[in-house]
Order: C-alpha cells, then structure tokens, then sequence
C-alpha cells in the first residue's frame, strides 16, 4: 500500500530535556523521523521543549514549538494548526507516549480530528498495563514469568506469600525502571512495595518471580500495514536477569544463542507484535532464557516505540529504524522503500553482520555522593558508547577505550584492583567498573567457574576475557626488539591500544607505534553496510580494524581498505563521546551543525565519534563518520589516513579539547582557536595575567598543589573559598569551603581522587550575581550572541541554574563591564570562533569567573531564543572562510527566555540533593515567558536561595 494521501500534516512530539533512562537517541530518531516525513512532502509541526537538540532546529521542521510537553500545549498548537492530520508519538519515548495517551483520554485528538499515527493506543495500554499483557501472552501461549499485580500494600503482602522469595517489583507506567527493585529478604519488602505504589502514577506494581541469572535478549521489529514483519537485530546482554538492559553491557549479535532457541525467539516476538494492535511501526521485545540446556525463553516485556535500543541496533547494522518507522506509520510498506544504505535493494530485509558491536553505558556516580553505586532493575547511566570491532574481543577493548574515565582498556595500564576481598565483592554485587573487574579476577587467578558462579555471565563472554589475558601474559615475556610480529598483530586485533601494549613491554606508546610501522601492521577501514558486503554500499560509515596480508598470485601482498581517500580539501570534527553530566547533547548539537558548516564552505567533512544515540552518528550528516573511540591512536591513524586541512576542536566538548596538546605537538592543524590560546584559559596563573594587563578584575586566587600549600594560602584569602581542579568539566570536584577543617578534607579528597592536579582556591564572592556570555570572535572583531543573568546566586553551577536571557535586572553600567570584559577577553585569548565568559556581579562590580574558548552549553540555547544558526556562523570563522563582520545578525526574541536545569535525582534516593559548584543536572528545557510578572519566573526566582550548599 503506498503513502497514505490523507495525511498532509503530522505533529511530531519529542522526549523533552535529558534525564537517566531517556538521553539524546529520542533527538536522533526524532531527527531522522522529521527529515522522513519532508522527503514525502508532509507538513511537520514539533514540540519540544529541548532547546539542546538538533530536532528543535528551524529548519529540521516546518512549526517548530519550544513549550512545555503538557496537553494544554498541544491544544495551543492544534488551534493554531488545525490542517494538523495526525499524531506520531512513537519517536518522543515513554514522555511522547505518556503525553499522547493524557491527550487521548482528555478526547483532544478526537475533539481536532487528529489520528494517532505510529502506534495504537490499544497497542500501548496492553503493553503498558501488566495485567493485560500477560493475559495476552497466555492466549497467544507466549510463556512468562509467574507475576500478579497489586494495587495495595495487602495485595502486595499476599503475592509475595504465594511466590516466596526472591522476587521483583516493577512500578506499571515509568520510564527507565523507575520504582523497580529486587527483594532477596522478606524484611526488606514493606518499604520497596510501598515505594513501588507511590513512584507508579496509577499506584499499581507488578510483582515477579525473579528469573536471577537468566540470560536475556532484545530483538528490534519493525511491521508494516501488510504484516510483514523484520527483525533488525538481535542484541544479547552480557549481564544476566537483574541489571537494567540501560546498564547492561550489550552486544550484537547475540552470541551464546543456539539457532534452535533464535528461531524459537523469532517467532515469539513476530507472534506478539502482530498480537498488540493494528499498527505499523518498530518495536522493541525482551526475553529472558534459562542458562541450562533446555533454553526456556520467556517473555519480558515489549515496547511498541522506537527506543534507546533502537538507536544502536541502527548505528549497530546502519538500518535507520526511525526513518523507516515513519514511513511505515504514513502508509508505505517495506517492499515499497529502498536500504537506505545501498540505495539498490529492498527494505523488506534482515541486516547482516559480518563485524561485532559491543555497546557500555557510562555513570557519573561521582556526582551523586552517597549514592548507592550498585546495578540493579533501575537504570543509573546517563550515557553509553559503542565499539565496532572483527571480533567481540576487538570491539570490547574499543568500547572501553572510548568510555573517557582514564582507562586504555582492559587490564594492562596499571589500574587493575588488586584486593581479593574488593574483587569478590564488586563481582557479587554488581558493579558499574565489572566490566574492567572480570579481567582484574582472572589475573588474580579467580578460576572462571567461580566467576560464573557469583556473576552468572555466560562462559563464553568469561573465555574471551581469559584469552586476552593470556596474550597479555605471553606479551609480557617479550621485550619491543623481540616481540614477534604475528604476536603484535594478533593484540592489535583483539584491540588492544599501542598504550598497553607499551604497559606489557614497558617501553613507549610511540615505539610500539613506531614498531607497528616498521612491520606495517596499520590499520584498515570496513564499511557498515547493513549486508555483510554482498551488495555495494553508498554511504561510507567505518570502522577500524586489523588484517592479515593477502597475497594475490603475482606476489603482491596488501591489506583490503574500504575507505577511499579523496583529493577534495577535508575537515575532521572531533565529537564529545558518552554523554555525561556536565557535556551533553548541546555539544552533539555544536558538531553536527559544525560538520552543516563546514560542507557549506566546500570541504568533505569527516565526524569520529563514538556515541551511538546522537544525531553526529547518523550515517548521513557527515559525508565520511568513523564510528571510532575518541580516542588519541584511532584519531591520529584517521588524520594520517585522510590528511586533513585540519581539525575542529572546539565543538566537541572537553572530550576533543583534551586532544588538542597532542594534536599540536604532532602537527596536526587545529582549525580556529589555536591550542595555546585554548591552555591559557585553562592555565589559571596565566589567565590571571591576561586579567592584570587588560585591567580586569577577578576573584582573589591562589594555585596549590599540596594540601600544605592549600593551607598556607588559606591565610591569605578570605573564606569563604571556591576550590577546584584545573581541566575539568562540569564542576567536577568543586566545593566552597568556610574554614580550615573543611579546606584540609576536602583538598586531601581531591588530590587522592585527581592526582598530580593542580587546584585553585579563589575567594568566593559570597551574594553575588552570577552571569555568562557567548561571543563569536574572528580575532579582530567580536560578536556578543547573548548575555545570560543566573537566576541562582553565584556559587551554583552554570549548568545546574535557571539562566535568563536578556538579563532581567543587571543595570546598563554592569552590562557595558560584561560586555567590556568579553570583548577584551576574546582578543586577548586570540580567540577563532566560540567563547564563554562568567561573571560574579558584586556591588555593581564585573568580575570574572572564568573563560572558556570553546563551544559551551549554552549557545545552542541562545540560538533556539534568538532563531539564529550561531554554531553556523562560528564555524565559518574558525574554518577562515568569514569574518564576524560578514554576517548580518538578526535575533528576534520577544520578553525573556529561561534556561531550566532538569535534575534524575529520583535515581539516588538517598542523595544531598543541595546545589553547589559541582554540576548535577542531567538536560534542560527552554521556557518563554512575556514579561517578569509571569507566575513561572516569580516561582523560580522566590526558590533561588533554597538549594544554595556550601
């Protein structure tokens, strides 16, 4: 059946700002979803209310509408818009679903004759409501677990009598696990039911059986109109029943599964998706099976929406799910639309794989103190990375080395835990590092068996691991002048970084690559194309890897290379990794419009980035994306394979500045700011110079990098004091301190936790206003694109206060010092592009904070309130084809624009939910009002003082 001619116009609703269980994979399908429905001519409206993302751009829809995800919203736009035709809600996750379903029940689709699209709302209250979907299963003999629902705390007591212990409880209608835990001990099961009834919006839990140990599965569907149904990829956790597949690690394809039980798998997830409702569109099932011969598979549950799965079984197979899921939800069927890929074959197909994908989440536990740091049915990360390697043990060693947390994969760099006792108890009680820890165990020669036993980790994931770590242990027997080739080349290709390799040789990581040259074992690219090479790709999306030489007849010997190298003048963008607190989709954001950018000036554009949820993965933004760690030996291999004019760093976040001091000392270009200019900002002393000499104030400071001098300098400045490491992001390890006791614990805590860091103890204006600009500098001429005024006092993070922009009681004379002091700044860092500046405002008194010549969270906030492309413009100027002078600004806002902090502290109960220096929001969403008097603002500007920690 093709394109459904009915529907002219769709409203697209969107996730809202980023919290943990539901991140930045919603931009991306939503993204890919708009850029669907206009290749078919349809009129797109979008709500959202994340000013971070690409979604929310101008031009990614026709309407686009920042406002709250709440239903009178929806009533504003379908006024506004009655052409509206239909719904699609499956590309917003649980928020989308959750505000259609409010929508239906309030009879305002039905009131403006508007179709849900996508999904049926049948289809989501089966799958949403326990009861129903288990009776459902039974009917269609789908096995489950034993489970019953409850509404009270009696019910509740009754079950558990019934099933014994352990069990689980899981809140019906919440998103990323919430409310959802496992009772080993009946003493324990009042307060975790009680728990579960209040998190639930309808106050209903289900309570399972607990499959612990069972292994588990996903599969991603995707079903037309006709029926057809096709299983895009089959994802096996490596963690068993009992951790939130948001903080499994996952791999593709699944692994330890016999092709009796995949088919058996198969069919029960075709069987239940066309049981759910008469709908077109993806979905995503979840089984469990038992670990012993028998393989019993049972159902977990099934979720008709794209998901956070679905973002990395596309970037897994490079099938763009949520492209073809809005074409299915308009009217087309799978045979009618082309592989996105190969442009020649049919989309009625099933990728293959002919390369392993290995996805790890990543958790800031850091900033949550006192959190209980344990994996458990509540999902805890905010990010995740994905490595793409031949083998599961190549694409493992990747997936760790882009995971950012100072490690260079497994084992073989010094940091392995070397305490039985510590070992055994983050194997039993899961922890977020376990993945490092399994190797730690098998060093320490904890036998595999016993692994299994407390971990219930399939043995062949267990084997893989002791395998790496016996070539690490034959390694370390040889020195660099002996190591035999075929021995270097097999640790290459079962990922092991010129790093470690360093480790077990104890020699340099630049003579090991220096070795690799000399016995040309380089690396080569493989393209992701969805058919295993059987059909010729179009889009070049790659992956590094190791291969031995083919020798053709004539004796010549080479290595197969799918990437091309062009003669076209090229550019790489660094990308920012796993999301974290503290860097974020804004900066996915800043690099996809940088890659926009630079294509406009003519150059190929080359992304690395290793983030499967962001819009920079899509295998069509850039014109080459190398799905590689961010990570020093995979990028230089990139640059020495593409030769780049240079390379854009200031876009990325911290994750691609880090890498600019090796970049310049290996001569690589680095478009824009140069890196000098970039370490003189981060160069406290230095920066303070540059402050003296344009006659700027700031804080009182001292730099310290012994508890001793702390101390010292402490008799100096006044307390209250602002401590905190150089080269950090997001407020990591700030702290205000008010007396000696407090200095001393707190720098003693630092300087064991960031060794051989330098810190800063400013004097800590105590009731000042806090403020920050973005400019576009060119080197000469500066452009200030917005001035925000911190709602918070000063001493709160940036990231975590309500920022209103334009400034809504700073007097002319304190906004001429900002601006002033920005200007000057810019030139005086020689700044080319992007930079942020903050203010302490005390006594109608500028001073400065801090400077940041990059990219920051902010600009594509300001670019969203004021509608212009900012990270467009700056690109321009870092890449020399502009000058700021050549642009026509032209902001349009209207009353004010308010940044607003989103907070997941529901995920740590027992966490000191105060503000401080330290960031802990995890997104943030745009609200508009039209002047102060509105009640929103008089509510946020009466709390600012509440959260305030010292």
């Amino acid at each position: 059946m093709p394109k459904n001619d009915k529907i002219k116009s769709i409203l697209l609703i969107g996730s809202g700002p980023i919290i943990i269980g539901q991140a930045c994979e919603f931009d991306y399908s939503g993204s890919q979803s708009l850029r669907s429905l206009r290749e078919d001519g349809i009129e797109t409206v979008l709500i959202n209310s994340n000013p971070a993302t690409i979604m929310t751009d101008p031009s990614m829809a026709d309407h686009v509408y920042l406002l709250p995800l709440t239903t009178k919203s929806i009533v504003k736009i379908l006024k506004e818009h009655p052409q509206i035709d239909a719904v699609l809600p499956t590309m917003g996750g649980q928020t989308a679903l959750n505000l259609c379903i409010e929508a239906d029940e309030k009879g305002i689709w039905k009131d403006f004759n508007v179709e849900i699209v996508g999904v049926d709302i049948d289809a989501i209250n089966i799958t949403e409501d326990r009861e129903k979907f288990r009776t459902l299963m039974e009917k269609i003999g789908v096995p489950m677990a034993p489970q019953a629902t409850a509404t009270s705390y009696l019910e509740g007591k009754e079950i558990a009598q019934e099933f014994g212990f352990p069990l689980v409880i899981r809140a019906s209608y919440t998103l990323g696990g919430a409310g959802a835990s496992i009772v080993y001990k009946p003493e324990d099961f009042d307060e975790l039911l009680t728990r579960g009834l209040e998190i639930s919006p309808i106050h209903e839990v289900m309570i399972d059986k607990a499959m612990m140990g069972w292994k588990e599965y996903e599969l991603e569907l995707l079903r037309d109109h006709n029926d057809n149904v096709v299983i895009i990829c089959t994802i096996e956790n490596m963690d068993p029943m009992g951790i939130h597949t948001g903080d499994s690690i996952t791999v593709a394809p699944a692994m330890t599964l016999s092709d009796r039980t995949f088919q058996r798998m198969r069919d029960m997830a075709i069987k239940m998706m066309r049981s759910i409702g008469d709908f077109a569109g993806g979905c995503n099932v979840q089984f469990a099976v038992s670990p012993d011969e028998k393989e019993d598979i049972i159902a977990i549950e099934i979720n008709p929406r794209v998901s956070r799965s679905s973002a990395l079984a596309s970037k897994a197979t490079g099938y763009p799910i949520a492209k073809i899921a809005s074409k299915l939800a308009i009217g087309y069927n799978l045979d009618e639309l082309n592989n996105q890929i190969t442009k020649s074959t049919s989309a009625l197909f099933e990728p293959t794989l002919d390369y392993v994908i290995v996805k790890i989440p990543r958790w800031n536990f850091d900033k949550f103190e006192g959190s209980d740091r344990t994996l458990g049915l509540q999902m805890k990360s905010v990010g995740e990375v994905m490595g793409i390697g031949r083998s599961f043990q190549e694409a493992l060693h990747k997936a760790t080395q882009s995971l950012e947390i100072k490690r260079n994969g497994l084992g073989a760099d010094g940091k392995s835990y070397t305490d039985y006792d510590q070992i055994i108890d983050k194997l039993t009680n899961a922890s977020w590092d376990r993945v490092f820890v399994i190797y730690d165990a098998i060093q320490m020669g904890i036998p595999l068996s016993r692994i299994h036993e407390i971990t219930k980790i399939d043995m062949w994931f267990l084997r893989q691991y002791e395998e790496l770590y016996l070539l690490e242990k034959e390694i370390s027997t040889y020195t660099l002048d002996t190591l035999p080739r075929e021995l270097l080349l097999e640790a290459k290709q079962k990922g092991y970084g010129d790093r470690q390799i360093a480790h077990m040789l104890k020699c340099l990581e630049s003579q090991v690559y220096k070795k690799r040259e000399e016995l040309n074992i380089q690396r080569v690219y493989k393209l992701v194309d969805t058919c295993a090479a059987e059909f010729k790709a179009q889009t070049p999306y790659y992956y590094s890897t190791f291969e031995n030489e083919v020798e053709t007849a004539d004796g010549t010997r080479y290595v197969e290379n799918d990437s091309v190298v062009t003669d076209k003048k090229k550019v790489i963008v660094l990308g920012s990794g796993p999301n974290r607190i503290g860097q974020g989709i804004e900066f996915d954001y800043c690099c996809v419009h940088g890659v926009l950018a630079a294509a406009e000036c003519g150059y190929e554009t080359i992304m690395i980035n290793c983030n499967p949820e962001t819009v920079s993965t899509d295998f069509d933004v850039a014109d080459k994306l190398y799905f590689e760690p961010v990570f020093w030996e995979h990028i230089y291999d990139i640059i020495r394979h593409e030769k780049p004019e240079g390379v854009i760093v200031q876009l990325g976040g911290q994750t691609a500045l880090k890498l600019a001091e090796k970049l310049e000392r290996y001569g690589v270009k680095i478009m824009g700011t140069s890196y000098q200019a970039l370490d003189l900002a981060e160069d406290r002393g230095s920066f303070s110079t540059i402050l003296k000499d344009n006659n700027i104030p700031y804080p009182e400071f001292g730099v310290a990098e012994t508890t001793e001098e702390a101390l010292k300098l402490a008799d100096t400045l006044d307390f209250p004091l602002l401590i905190r490491p150089s080269y950090v992001l997001g407020g990591q390890g700030m702290k205000i301190v008010i007396n000696k006791k407090e200095l001393e614990e707190h720098v003693v805590d630092l300087l064991r936790k960031i060794p051989n860091n330098k810190l800063l103890l400013d004097h800590y204006l105590d009731g000042a206003i806090e403020a920050e600009a973005d400019a576009i500098c060119d080197g000469e001429n500066v452009y200030i694109i917005g001035i925000m005024e911190h709602i918070e006092p000063c001493g709160v993070h940036s990231g975590d206060s309500n920022a209103t922009l334009p400034p809504f009681n700073l007097g002319d004379l304190v906004l001429q010092q900002i601006k002033d002091h920005t200007k000057k700044i810019a030139l005086a860092l020689n700044t080319v592009g992007l930079i942020n500046v903050q203010f302490a405002i005390k006594d109608e008194k500028v001073y400065i904070i801090e400077a940041n010549p990059r990219a920051s969270r902010t600009v594509p906030f300001i670019a969203k309130a004021y509608k212009e492309p900012y990270v467009n413009y700056a690109t321009k100027v870092m890449l020399g084809e502009k000058k700021v002078t050549d642009f026509n600004f032209n902001p349009q806002l209207e009353g004010y624009a308010i940044k607003q902090p989103v907070f997941s502290f529901n995920k740590f109960p027992n966490v000191n939910k105060q503000l401080g220096p330290e960031m802990k929001s995890t997104g943030e969403s745009i609200l508009f009002i039209d002047s102060l008097k509105d009640d929103e603002f008089y509510e946020l500007y009466s709390r600012r003082k509440m959260y305030l920690s010292k």
